[in-house]
């Protein structure tokens, strides 16, 4: 097989992919978008947080709501667990790695903020205690997995709202999670600013 051949599976899998998950998604990514809107109505914060590739969506998540998206606003409170190197490397060493998540959790989250936890697993343990983390200090979450969803299923609470993408390939999972991501930034900013 020649690489443009690759390329063009590649391109054409992946919009197979979220045309075929659209009706699945649809009603949990709405459901999360109201739920973010309205932490950001009531003057609370999202808190968001993944490894590797997802550590990265985390931190473009937190940048399209506290910058801007499309749409010229106001800033939004949110913010990415995954950025502060001096802080993950002392709680990884201090106490152990599925811990960098949770402590922050544990410091900053407040009752009715949001948790948006990624794992494209749904079995990272930093993540996993993050959630439970979440849950003590009652802060909904929004978990962003794929596969089978994994542990996370065993975690989440009523109240808690799950999109799990539901492929077995990482590349394909994390393609639908940034769609997922601009989906979430453009519907929150309709909800709460209008249609511009």
């Amino acid at each position: 097989m020649n690489i443009e051949s690759r390329i063009t599976e590649h391109f054409q899998d992946s919009a197979e992919l979220k045309l075929r998950c659209l009706a699945q998604l649809r009603p949990h990514v709405a459901a999360a978008s109201h739920a973010m809107a309205d932490a950001m109505r009531s003057g609370n914060k999202i808190l968001a947080c993944g490894n590797g590739g997802s550590a990265a969506d985390s931190q473009h998540f937190a940048a399209e709501f506290l910058n801007r998206l499309e749409m010229e606003r106001g800033e939004l409170a949110a913010m990415s667990l995954t950025t502060d190197t001096s802080t993950l490397t002392s709680i990884a060493n201090d106490y152990s790695y599925e811990e960098i998540f949770s402590k922050q959790v544990r410091a900053l989250g407040k009752p009715n903020d949001v948790l948006f936890a990624i794992t494209t697993s749904g079995n990272s343990k930093n993540v996993l205690k993050a959630i439970e983390a979440a849950h003590a200090k009652q802060i909904k979450v929004v978990a962003l997995s794929g596969r089978d969803g994994g542990k996370l299923n065993e975690l989440l609470a009523p109240g808690d709202i799950h999109i799990c993408v539901p492929h077995d390939r990482t590349l394909r999972i994390q393609e639908v999670h940034i769609l997922v991501i601009h989906c979430l930034c453009d519907a929150v900013d309709t909800i709460l600013f209008g249609e511009k």
